[in-house]
């Protein structure tokens, strides 16, 4: 039986995909109007993509932003991302400080999922679950590739490392130059899915080829899916209003 993850009453891996909506605000000002916004947007999940603030650097001023952003979305299951430059990020900082400000973060009461990157050390990543799961915080652990999609052998291996790391949500995106790419990043999708997830997978293939791995997850096996309210956060995601009524569709015909 897969276990499911509830957050705030949403339950991650049962029926249709979850929608998770980034905020990409670089001040603290524009981070308000955006979750101003996202009050009146149809989705499950926020995610705070904080490499994109301007003050990621200073722990005390991603607080305050971070104190903001949750008066606001009082009782919205929100995700606390720093995406690193080399997995399509906005910034790059030190390893002991991405793992720092994790940690900071996951035990500072106002998050419920933090997303620690797989291509870490496995100790450290160890370490920041650990902590994470003291605060009742879940994990994403997370891969990205923005230059292909590697074999379906290596998505399966890579969902299966994150999943005995400890990760709540195993996560990977990766680029399509084919077709032929889509369906083998669905392919590994159903069969971690359908042979060795014990908790709730995310997958995707980005860009406007990968458009369908975005709206077929209840199909193949991925159970969250990230939409766009104002901009983009990865290529290809959908309008939120699109995404919902396609997911009810696909939800109501399985």
């Amino acid at each position: 039986m897969k276990k499911t993850v509830t957050v705030r009453g949403l339950i991650i891996g049962e029926g249709a995909p979850k929608i998770c909506v980034p905020m990409v605000g670089e001040t603290i000002k524009e981070l308000i109007e955006e979750a101003s916004l996202l009050k009146t947007v149809d989705l499950d999940v926020v995610e705070w993509r904080v490499d994109f603030f301007e003050h990621v650097e200073d722990l005390d001023k991603v607080k305050e932003a971070l104190s903001a952003i949750r008066s606001i979305l009082h009782n919205t299951p929100l995700v606390f991302t720093f995406r690193s430059a080399k997995e399509g990020g906005e910034k790059e900082v030190s390893t002991a400080y991405y793992f720092e400000l994790n940690k900071v973060i996951a035990e500072s009461g106002q998050i419920d999922i933090v997303d620690v990157e797989l291509f870490n050390d496995d100790e450290e990543i160890r370490s920041l679950i650990s902590a994470a799961h003291s605060h009742n915080v879940y994990v994403i652990i997370s891969n990205h590739d923005f230059d292909k999609t590697p074999e379906k052998e290596e998505i399966v291996s890579r969902l299966r490392k994150a999943q005995e790391l400890g990760g709540d949500l195993p996560k990977i995106a990766v680029m399509p130059n084919s077709t032929a790419d889509v369906l083998t990043l669905l392919d590994a999708t159903n069969t971690m899915n359908e042979q060795y997830a014990d908790r709730p997978i995310i997958t995707m293939s980005m860009a406007g080829k990968g458009v369908i791995s975005r709206l077929a997850g209840e199909v193949f096996g991925s159970a969250l899916t990230f939409g766009a309210a104002k901009k983009a956060s990865a290529p290809g995601q959908v309008p939120v209003t699109e995404l919902r009524n396609i997911l009810s569709v696909i939800n109501r015909n399985l």
